[in-house]
């Protein structure tokens, strides 16, 4: 997808702060932190929601959230805690059509989130 920023953030035409890279996978700092710790998550692979997820991708979902363990362990939230987030659709919120899992962490979470 020509337009999707993640997908540039992958292809490196759009610059961020990358954290953690495989090769199936990025994770970044988000430009609107929302906690003190605020990463993204993203397959490299080009999936538009949760929603849109097809079998053969379910072992893209359980590596980025092994990759979410991982960046929450990198950047010392993992002991207190942290909290993923997928939005998944125009009415929780999400904005770029590309999945992506946000790591957040770094003080107290209240509930309910929204």
């Amino acid at each position: 997808m020509d337009d999707c920023i993640f997908c540039n953030i992958v292809k490196k035409e759009a610059h961020c702060d990358i954290v953690y890279e495989d090769q199936h996978s990025v994770a970044f700092t988000d430009i609107n932190k929302q906690a003190p710790v605020h990463i993204l998550v993203i397959p490299k692979k080009h999936i538009r929601s949760l929603a849109e997820l097809k079998d053969e991708d379910l072992a893209i979902i359980g590596h980025i959230l092994d990759v979410a363990n991982k960046v929450a362990e990198q950047q010392g939230i993992s002991k207190k805690g942290y909290r993923l987030v997928i939005n998944c659709g125009i009415e929780s919120g999400q904005s770029v059509w590309h999945l992506h899992i946000h790591v957040l962490g770094g003080r107290r979470m209240n509930w309910p989130p929204g």
